[in-house]
């Protein structure tokens, strides 16, 4: 088979070598977007005068066509054509005639490769933005069911303070809100053209680059042709959103992978989320949260390996830019999958809050209520601090809790304290009275799931 550059060639490389360069195998997945580029351009080549009306019309035909084609999955490719564009062309020339050959003018594979990229970026982050927000949806969800539901909350794996599971899972509603927002920013430097900048410098015949940015929906073009065809930046960022967007679901799919465990019994995953083992009857293992965790390390993979790819490249395109696909098209897969796992594992489990309660009761995590409550009585807090440390001291010697002790023993530890201390010393109250904003305090979480609906609903 003929290259189609291959004009100053007198040898042909042998079959591996082909294979080696070839990017068709993955690059196919942009074919979509081949095509939207490519109509965009001969419309533009058109009314710009370039190419007649009665030849734009036969290549338009003919890339709808190969778009219908492609839609069905009834194209067919070949590693001898390289990659999506040549082998795009040639179906075209073989459909239409020599009259094919007149769609490349004033383009290069460089600019080209570089539009279906941020064509397809684009439309991926939108659907990623999608997918954050129904993910949202589900902790929303659980947290207006669960805002009196309480748990022990951790510093260090360690009990700390007693809190509302929905402002657990609030914290997470807004991570991704943060997540979102790097994505939603990112789309600034999607949106923009590099068609027309050609292969480096741009080109002789009389374009309009305005034009078929306008007619792709993007919101510029590069205002430098250089820049145009070697930046990849807006990969860099996909990647680095995603990255930290994993790095979020490793962090709740952890923090599943203990609740639904038999030490914790705070949740349960519905089967639909879950494998058994094939040897032991009785394992119900939280493999989705697993596997998103161990995911998130490909994830970040795929960003050092294009920040590795880009760290010595001179200006404009090289032959290792091709290494930009791979990475980017096994991320978007990554996300989406986790996203849509992640927001059905968290709709469907089960709370079982009289575990996460009964948790609160037998630890020390009601210990910073009896130091606020001395220092709400002027003492100062490290002094609150030093007495209810020595109270746990206490109840440690004793193998007992704080709530145990008898009035006469706080009394003993100071004076201050009253009988309305065993109140105080009640997780739910602790909860309750926390009601700084951002805090845990019921009537702060309620206001927090106002807020977080009312975010949903802006879009």
């Amino acid at each position: 088979m003929k290259k189609l550059w291959g004009g100053r060639f007198t040898k042909t490389a042998e079959e591996w070598v082909d294979e080696f360069g070839a990017s068709i195998s993955f690059d196919q997945e942009l074919v979509l977007e081949d095509l939207d580029g490519s109509l965009a351009h001969v419309a533009m080549l058109s009314q710009c005068g370039i190419i007649s009306a009665d030849d734009a019309t036969l290549i338009t035909k003919g890339l709808h066509s190969l778009k219908e084609k492609a839609e069905n999955e009834q194209l067919q490719y070949s590693v001898k054509l390289e990659d999506i564009h040549l082998n795009l062309e040639s179906q075209l020339t073989e459909m239409i005639g020599p009259v094919g050959g007149k769609l490349h003018t004033g383009r290069s594979r460089n600019d080209q490769v570089a539009t279906d990229m941020h064509l397809y970026l684009r439309k991926q982050t939108e659907n990623i933005i999608d997918l954050i927000e129904e993910m949202q949806g589900a902790l929303l969800t659980q947290a207006k069911a669960h805002v009196e539901t309480i748990m022990p909350g951790y510093t260090h794996m360690q009990r700390a303070q007693p809190i509302s599971f929905a402002h657990h899972l609030m914290a997470y509603f807004w991570m991704l809100e943060r997540d979102k927002e790097r994505y939603q920013e990112s789309l600034k430097r999607i949106n923009l053209s590099p068609l027309g900048a050609g292969a480096l410098a741009g080109t002789t015949f009389p374009i309009d680059r305005e034009l078929t940015a306008e007619l792709l929906g993007f919101n510029g073009i590069y205002e430098n042709s250089l820049d145009a065809v070697s930046d990849r930046d807006f990969i860099l960022e996909f990647l680095s959103a995603s990255s930290i967007l994993m790095m979020h679901l490793s962090r709740l799919g952890e923090e599943i992978i203990l609740w639904s465990s038999q030490e914790f019994r705070f949740i349960e995953l519905d089967d639909a989320f879950s494998t058994g083992s094939s040897i032991m009857p009785q394992k119900k293992n939280p493999d989705m949260a697993e596997l998103i965790r161990g995911k998130t390390g490909r994830v970040y993979g795929n960003l050092m390996g294009l920040l590795t790819v880009l760290k010595g490249l001179p200006l404009a395109y090289n032959k290792d830019m091709q290494e930009d696909k791979e990475g980017m098209f096994d991320t978007v897969k990554t996300v989406t999958g986790s996203l849509k796992i992640f927001a059905g594992m968290i709709e469907t489990m089960k709370v079982h809050h009289a575990q996460m309660e009964s948790a609160t009761k037998n630890d020390f995590s009601n210990a910073t209520e009896l130091a606020d409550y001395l220092s709400g009585k002027g003492i100062p807090f490290r002094e609150s601090h030093e007495i209810v440390g020595q109270l746990v001291l206490t109840c440690v010697n004793k193998q007992c809790y704080l709530a145990d002790l008898t009035l006469a023993e706080f009394k003993e530890a100071h004076p201050l304290f009253e009988s309305d201390i065993y109140e105080v010393l009640n997780p739910v109250t602790a909860v309750k009275r926390r009601n700084s904003a951002g805090g845990t305090g019921f009537e702060q979480i309620r206001l927090a799931l106002q807020k977080a609906e009312a975010k949903l609903k802006a879009r």
